[in-house]
């Protein structure tokens, strides 16, 4: 079964870091697109960051360029979120998703396949 566990949130002040982890479990990176999203009660989901596991190429929504890093480990199976200079407005829950992908360039939008169950990212001071 093809699945995707995700992790690493917590409480951090303005300004503070943060590294969420995404174990795929089932499958690699090969032929699939890993993106994190996030969701704020009573808003929509949004995409945040993603890339292809064809080449790597990350993709990231412009509030969080600059700030926030996607990248892989292939030998532990793990997608990484670094999230750093938190800002309030970042407090969400986070999700993993994984979807069959053939493309160097990556792409989010809300069908992918597999998804995590969510890690709460609280910025407050």
């Amino acid at each position: 079964q093809l699945h995707v566990v995700d992790s690493g949130g917590g409480l951090v002040q303005p300004g503070g870091s943060l590294r969420l982890s995404c174990v795929l479990s089932g499958f690699s990176f090969d032929g699939y697109v890993i993106a994190w999203f996030r969701q704020v009660p009573g808003k929509k989901r949004e995409g945040v960051s993603c890339i292809s596991g064809r080449d790597g190429n990350p993709y990231y929504r412009e509030f969080v360029q600059g700030r926030f890093t996607i990248s892989r480990d292939s030998a532990k199976n793990t997608v990484y979120l670094q999230m750093n200079n938190l800002k309030a407005e970042d407090t969400a829950v986070y999700y993993c998703a994984a979807h069959p992908w053939e493309f160097r360039e990556c792409v989010m939008f809300s069908d992918y396949d597999i998804w995590g169950q969510g890690t709460q990212v609280t910025v407050s001071s």
